[in-house]
């Protein structure tokens, strides 16, 4: 089976994600904290200890990973949101990588007026840059599968999410994406396509 190339692996979706998919098929992770990386080597992932706002580290990962691999990126952060994000595709397309699903949030892209004046405020910084991203991805030769999940919450997955191609809003739990993610790589039915994701059944709950 094709190689998993994770970015974000460490933690939230990304960590769930190789719970899910380390003992299924070769899994691939660029890593910055220590910890998280001896983890990971437990778990059976192939790590790469680098930042993925360095060049050179993300060759290595998309190198080690393969021209066959599925890259999928769920990093965020002031500085990740956008510009790690955008160095992963272009070092994607560079060495041959053909596939990549990205994980954003509810509010980028078409849905940003869906979003309160209170949100935008909040998260509205966060929000525009995942958007770049986005755009970025869908401009890019790569095939691409966006994902955009609700207020994202721990604890087991409830097998009630649904993904969703108009503006919605609501909550969701984080494995509950990893399972999504899987199933949209297996299958290919998402690719060219954005989708929301969200739970009705966790309306309610406290983050």
């Amino acid at each position: 089976m094709n190689t998993l190339l994770i970015f974000g692996a460490g933690s939230g979706v990304g960590a769930e994600l190789v719970a899910l998919s380390a003992q299924e098929r070769p899994v691939v992770a660029l890593i910055r904290n220590p910890e998280q990386a001896e983890t990971l080597r437990a778990a059976g992932v192939t790590v790469i200890t680098g930042d993925a706002l360095n060049p050179e580290d993300v060759l290595h990962a998309c190198q080690m990973a393969g021209a066959e691999a599925q890259i999928v990126s769920t990093l965020g952060g002031k500085l990740s949101d956008y510009t790690a994000n955008r160095l992963i595709v272009d070092t994607a397309e560079k060495t041959g990588i053909r596939q990549m699903l990205l994980v954003t949030s509810i509010g980028c892209g078409n849905s940003w007026p869906t979003l309160s004046d209170r949100a935008k405020q909040a998260f509205g910084q966060a929000v525009r840059e995942k958007s770049l991203a986005e755009s970025w991805l869908q401009t890019s030769t790569l095939a691409w599968c966006i994902l955009r999940p609700g207020g994202l919450m721990n604890g087991e997955a409830t097998g009630k999410a649904h993904l969703i191609e108009t503006e919605a809003h609501g909550r969701v739990r984080r494995a509950d994406v990893a399972l999504h993610i899987r199933q949209l790589l297996a299958t290919g039915a998402g690719w060219g396509e954005v989708y929301a994701l969200c739970d009705a059944s966790l309306e309610g709950e406290r983050f």
